[in-house]
């Protein structure tokens, strides 16, 4: 690995690799630069869609501290970089493999641990960052007013009896 060309190609892998949250190496055998084109859109703004050589890729994956099998690398192999939420991207690789039965999603790593295919659509199933956390945002404000609605229940509820039995003192000592 000697050429300039090769070790500055490495140098980029590397980097990409180091500075994406996830990475997914697919096969892209039978696909035509049309259906690519339309796949780099599908995965969103945060990802980069490369075609690279496999024994680059591997050398980069392992100066970038990636364990990746040896498997990944068979055949042609396309990687996309995925700086930004990973389930969008993923989404956006699983929904163009219906559609398009000749890319292949191989595996990839997501935060540093190796990922298979399997988990891959796996993480494509869930919902994105956006909505899960105006779930949470949305769970926790209804915690709060049913604690709110709790304590603002106490005070009520004593008043209330405070004054059922001022009036029933009162009915009785009327009553005399």
């Amino acid at each position: 690995m000697a050429r300039p060309d090769k070790a500055a190609a490495v140098a980029e892998l590397t980097d990409k690799f180091r500075s994406s949250n996830a990475a997914v190496l697919t096969e892209y055998r039978g696909l035509t630069v049309a259906q690519l084109k339309t796949l780099r859109r599908s995965l969103g703004e945060n990802a980069q869609y490369a075609v690279v050589k496999n024994t680059l890729t591997k050398i980069a994956a392992k100066e970038a501290g990636i364990t990746l099998e040896d498997q990944l690398f068979a055949g042609p192999t396309a990687v996309a970089f995925v700086t930004g939420d990973p389930v969008e991207s993923a989404k956006g690789l699983r929904d163009f493999a219906k559609e398009n039965p000749n890319l292949v999603i191989k595996g990839g790593v997501l935060d540093g641990k190796a990922l298979s295919a399997d988990e891959i659509k796996k993480l494509a199933d869930l919902e994105s960052r956006e909505v899960l956390l105006a779930k949470l945002a949305g769970a926790m404000k209804a915690k709060q007013s049913q604690t709110a609605a709790l304590f603002q229940a106490l005070p009520s509820k004593l008043v209330r009896t405070v004054d059922a039995l001022r009036a029933k003192q009162a009915e009785q000592g009327g009553a005399e």
